[in-house]
């Protein structure tokens, strides 16, 4: 057959197809997606179970002036591809290519940038409010996940579009697979609605029978939409005042188109279920979803293979080996996650302390919340969250868990830049917005064995405590297997030098330490953004002329700033060069080039020092004797 795809350049196209092409259509993009992320990296299994859906969105709504929210987001490369973007897809989630998620800034088609769960509702509620407030006809739809579904904010959407009066159609797609299991009531709730299976044996049956009176049949086929809402329960979404429609085949054209046409043309909020399946067309992807939501390159004739040597340790396996040593010595340990067991290191957790671990879904308020209750009672919760979803949560860290001083444990994973997910999943906040809170400690550990070590330092504590670690390895420093804790509050000098100080938080004190040599500098690790160690912040003040921070987190309110605050309180002043993100958003790429591009390699930490303090470095001096030779 003659390829359809590349004269596709926009959704305009696609809908001048015949829709006796679309299967066609949907096949070449499925590939499309298929040998793009085997070269990139990035998610698959998502994407995978989203062409058919897509597809027929473009085909049957004007989209850019309709819109399409999709939540998360990670399930957009079709949307991409039939937007324009096909040719660069080469370039996704690497730096200055295509962001793995939808962007405003990267395309018209883009309406709304989503990378955290359960923002597609309200957001496509709000373009719907919009439109009708402006006198403009146009259609919004938020597409969402079952995962995503549990989510408060989702219902929260959900209670305020039931009644507002605007052409919004709510996707729920159902693939009953988030990066997680997904758990809870609503999840066992669709598992029911699936037996939409009910459904399709009494079609099978109804087709047998009525294929022998071809009039019939066709009449049937028209009524396919509805016999399913007379077939399926819908009582939830229809009590939120929605007009149910589902569940239908999700990669079943046939079905999607019809019905989407039909719900274009009816009036208020609509509701469309549809049951895809992850890794859809890829049986390897099929097999394990999980394995490839968001693999790196690899060979799709082949498929994931393990590498044939040992990777380093991550932080996220520390944190899992510790988390099920400590819950081994300690009865009251209770591990929680909002929906990212894996993620998080947690699925070994689960398996040795199935009643001690709690998946509470894509709710991270609930999550918080949920420990400080265990804290009153005398257990000990350790909440594994990402440094980005802990944002989230961030009235319940002050009011349910602060305020009352709870001696909840945070495992902050993914702490400073993440690399390919960019500015929505970069953990650059946490220090500002951690620090400012009384009852609040912040360690920053410098490489695997000190993570696994104040890990114990933050679950001894009687007052809540956060962990910051980054995505992947740090050096390669084994932690001993024991469960040695180290002071609260307290750093260390790890190279003596003169004049110029350089104190480092968590992972950057290596490139320091770098840097540190090139100067003749002293350098620390501090180990604790709060309570900082003023004794030893002191002492260096004292005996050094310049001081120079490293953080890899915001620069605007950080490590930096405490430093500075400290040495303020004390009546001390020393010229202070902070060194840290930057105010902006960064965008994705690979980590490395990322850190060099801000500075914050051993180069670029060096180059800065030697700029803002020539006259410590000697660069001055150098500077004038080549101005008297020249002359």
């Amino acid at each position: 057959m003659v390829p359809i795809l590349p004269s596709i350049s926009s959704p305009q196209d696609l809908r001048r197809l015949d829709r006796t092409q679309l299967p066609q259509l949907a096949d070449e993009v499925r590939a499309c997606v298929l040998d793009n992320v085997s070269r990139t990296g990035g998610h698959l299994s998502s994407n995978l179970g989203t062409v058919e859906l897509t597809v027929a969105l473009h085909y049957v709504f004007d989209t850019p002036e309709d819109r399409i929210v999709w939540d998360v987001g990670h399930q957009t490369y079709p949307h991409k591809i039939l937007t324009g973007r096909r040719e660069r897809m080469a370039t996704l989630r690497q730096l200055g290519g295509l962001s793995g998620f939808p962007q405003r800034g990267e395309s018209e088609y883009d309406t709304f940038g989503t990378a955290h769960s359960s923002t597609s509702i309200s957001a496509a509620l709000g373009m719907a409010v919009a439109a009708k407030q402006k006198g403009e006809d146009r259609h919004c739809i938020a597409v969402i996940g079952d995962g995503a579904m549990t989510a408060g904010m989702a219902f929260e959407a959900l209670n305020n579009a039931g009644v507002a009066e605007c052409k919004l159609l709510v996707i729920l797609n159902d693939n009953d697979m988030s990066i997680s299991p997904p758990v809870g009531a609503l999840n066992r709730y669709l598992a029911q609605l699936m037996s939409g299976q009910f459904y399709a044996k009494a079609k099978t049956v109804g087709k047998n029978v009525l294929s022998k009176a071809p009039p019939l049949f066709e009449l049937a086929k028209r009524l396919e939409e509805h016999a399913k809402g007379m077939v399926v329960p819908a009582t939830l979404f229809e009590k939120f005042g929605f007009n149910y429609v589902g569940p239908i085949d999700g990669h079943d054209l046939e079905s999607l188109i019809p019905t989407l046409e039909n719900l274009k043309h009816l009036d208020g909020p609509q509701f469309l279920h549809v049951v895809t399946k992850k890794g859809q067309g890829y049986k390897l992807a099929e097999a394990d979803p999980v394995a490839y939501h968001g693999p790196g390159k690899f060979d799709p004739l082949v498929g994931l293979v393990k590498p044939t040597t040992a990777p380093k340790t991550t932080f996220t396996q520390v944190f899992g080996q510790w988390l099920c040593d400590m819950a081994a010595q300690d009865g009251r340990l209770v591990g929680i996650t909002p929906a990212m067991r894996e993620g998080s290191g947690m699925v070994e957790f689960e398996k040795r302390f199935p009643g001690r671990y709690h998946d509470v879904g894509i709710a991270e308020q609930h999550a918080v919340t949920f420990a400080a209750g265990l804290a009153c009672e005398g257990l000990k919760p350790v909440v594994a969250i990402y440094s980005t979803f802990l944002q989230r949560a961030y009235d319940q860290l002050v009011h349910d868990v602060a305020i009352q001083n709870l001696p909840v444990v945070f495992a902050l994973d993914r702490a400073g830049l993440v690399g390919a997910d960019g500015a929505t999943h970069a953990g650059a906040y946490d220090i500002p917005f951690l620090r400012c809170i009384p009852n609040m400690s912040i360690a920053a550990p410098a490489d695997e064995a000190e993570c696994r070590q104040l890990l114990t330092s933050a679950y001894e504590q009687d007052h809540p405590v956060a962990v910051r670690y980054p995505r992947g390895a740090g050096v390669g420093k084994v932690p001993h297997l024991t469960l040695d804790s180290l002071p609260l509050g307290k750093g260390e000098i790890r190279a003596q030098g003169a004049r110029i100080a350089i104190l480092a938080f968590g992972t950057l004190l290596y490139p320091a330490l770098t840097a540190g040599e090139a100067l003749g500098a002293t350098v620390a690790n501090m180990r604790w953004v709060k309570p900082l160690d003023r004794e030893l912040l002191l002492e260096i003040a004292r005996t050094h002329e310049a001081i120079v921070t490293v953080e890899e987190g915001a620069v605007m309110g950080g490590a930096g700033s405490a430093v500075s605050e400290a040495l303020q309180e004390a009546g001390l002043q020393r010229p202070i060069l902070q060194l840290g993100l930057p105010d902006r958003f960064i965008e994705h790429g690979d980590p490395a080039k990322l850190l060099a591009a801000v500075g914050l390699d051993a180069a670029g930490i060096e180059k800065s020092i030697r700029e803002r303090f020539a006259y410590l470095t000697g660069e001055e001096h150098s500077a004038g004797k080549t101005r008297a030779s020249a002359v």
